[in-house]
């Protein structure tokens, strides 16, 4: 896998393919099988690939041919992810909200 610094704001499949080693229809499969990953498409139906749609990409190329997860596997350990990602961002949200009731307090007894 050869991904090069991300500046522009939309790849082809041809050059998403090229960065990962596989052929383009490789993506198209994963586009097809994976929900996470929506690329957008031009008026004639081609695939264009955000920063953001190839960071997904880089996780299931991980998971898929680097761990050996298969595709329904790579899936669910992908929703998994997002659900612990959701947990985690609340959990911060309520220890900056305790922090800031800590620093209140601190004010008031100063």
């Amino acid at each position: 896998m050869r991904i090069p610094e991300l500046t522009k704001l939309y790849y082809t499949i041809g050059e998403v393919a090229i960065m990962f080693e596989v052929a383009p229809s490789v993506i198209r499969y994963w586009d097809a099988e994976f929900p996470q990953l929506k690329p957008g498409k031009n008026s004639k139906g081609e695939r264009k690939f955000t920063p953001r749609d190839i960071e997904q990409l880089k996780e299931i190329y991980h998971l898929v041919k680097e761990k050996g997860y298969t595709i329904d596997g790579a899936r669910r350990e992908m929703s998994i992810q997002k659900a612990e990602k959701k947990t985690q961002l609340k959990v911060i949200e309520k220890l900056k909200s305790i922090k800031a009731e800590i620093q209140k307090i601190k004010d008031t007894l100063s």
